[in-house]
């Protein structure tokens, strides 16, 4: 029988990949998304797409409504993708090794900017002196060096900003919910690993050739970055991580990678892996394997590569650039065997499409506007929301339902075309 398995996201293209993988492998593959149209909603790889309310306006009602398509549907495995897993998280308790992430728990700590940086140095790895903005120590640290700040728990780059050694802070940006972290300067790198209990069933790092914003659109792999590949792993196995995980690096002129930020979810690193191992280290709680990379070591969402690289049509020495990067880079959408996520991409994607064009939103915004979680502006906040977790994984209003689940339709019951 085949075995079920539920993406709690679709319109990214790390969505579509996993979802190739996973049907490759024999699995009927399920996929919720709040937006009607998205990047995975034609590929022959999905067997059912389902509608859920915003998170980020929602939370409650969009867990409720997961936890139905999950009864409903018999699902085996689930797999959050991207910034929505932090909604999926109250869900972890119940389903337990169904659900390939970490514990709630853990996912506050990482995604929080300056907890993952003290849960690093308690495990006695090495990071950049990072502060609360609003402390003594972090207006003292600003007259001594070149800083960056960002909010505690942001994404997609937003609200960050690169300082002077001297310049104050703002007092938007002098607040408890903002970070201060120390400016490295060097080669800028991610990882993304597959890990188990502990054990790192592949890592890849790779780098950005064109970004959108701060997310990288064009990208290779690296394979001259040890110490960032070392320092996953003892991270990895010092929290006894299970999930997928990702990292930001600035790696300095010494070769000492120093990581910057967590991102504990499925980072675009997954188009390095080999699907055959993606599928089995994601399904088989006893794979004991290494998963491979592909020989190719470039790829690119080519839609978004080139509308970057023609913001730069009248810098010809940039714009030569892109080119010849993407000419040497396999795109992700692109397959002879599902060709239609490719070709239909902008009238799948126009929503994203509409936040970046019209709401002047970068492409990583535009595609988490309605996802995004950001905790409290206070200190406690990953407190106070452990606590909101440990409550609703024990409501009843995660029982399961004797509705039906939300199927595609579902998206009128919920107004989200009037989403974000």
């Amino acid at each position: 029988m085949r075995e079920k398995v539920l993406l709690t996201l679709g319109r990214l293209p790390k969505a579509l990949e996993l979802a190739r993988a996973l049907s490759k492998a024999g699995a009927e593959v399920h996929v919720a998304d709040p937006w009607r149209s998205h990047l995975s909603r034609p590929s022959r790889s999905v067997s059912r797409r389902h509608g859920l309310p915003p998170p980020a306006s929602d939370s409650g009602a969009y867990a409720d409504a997961l936890w139905r398509i999950i009864d409903q549907h018999k699902i085996d495995h689930v797999f959050p993708v991207s910034e929505e897993i932090l909604h999926v998280a109250p869900l972890k308790e119940r389903l337990g090794e169904r659900m390939f992430s970490p514990t709630a728990n853990s996912l506050i700590q990482l995604h929080n900017k300056h907890a993952f940086i003290d849960l690093a140095r308690n495990h006695g790895l090495k990071a950049p002196d990072t502060f609360a903005a609003d402390t003594e120590e972090a207006r003292q640290f600003v007259d001594k060096s070149d800083y960056v700040v960002k909010p505690l728990n942001g994404c997609s780059g937003k609200g960050l900003s690169l300082k002077k050694a001297g310049t104050p802070l703002s007092a938007a940006e002098n607040a408890p919910h903002m970070v201060l972290q120390r400016r490295i300067y060097g080669r800028e790198l991610s990882s993304f690993s597959i890990a188990r209990n502990g054990r790192t069933l592949g890592t890849v790092v790779y780098r950005g050739l064109i970004l959108a914003g701060s997310v990288a659109c064009c990208f290779e792999r690296v394979d001259d970055a040890a110490d960032a590949e070392h320092w996953a792993r003892d991270f990895v196995a010092a929290e006894k991580y299970t999930g997928f995980i990702g990292f930001d690096f600035i790696e300095d002129q010494n070769g000492i990678a120093w990581p910057i930020e967590c991102n504990p979810r499925m980072t675009s690193g997954i188009h390095f892996m080999v699907d055959d191992d993606v599928a089995a280290a994601a399904l088989d709680c006893a794979f004991r394997g290494h998963v491979r990379l592909k020989r190719q070591t470039a790829f690119q969402e080519g839609h978004t590569a080139l509308t970057m690289a023609y913001k730069d049509l009248f810098k010809p020495q940039r714009f030569l650039g892109h080119l010849r990067n993407m000419a040497r880079s396999e795109d992700v959408l692109f397959r002879l065997d599902d060709p239609l996520p490719f070709f239909l991409m902008t009238p799948m994607s126009w929503r994203l499409l509409i936040g970046a064009l019209l709401r002047k939103q970068s492409f990583g915004e535009a595609a988490t506007a309605d996802l995004a979680w950001t905790a409290p502006p206070t200190r406690d906040s990953v407190n106070a929301f452990n606590n909101v977790i440990a409550s609703k994984a024990t409501t009843s209003s995660l029982e399961p339902a004797s509705t039906p689940a939300n199927d595609e339709h579902d998206h009128v019951k919920y107004g989200v075309s009037r989403g974000k």
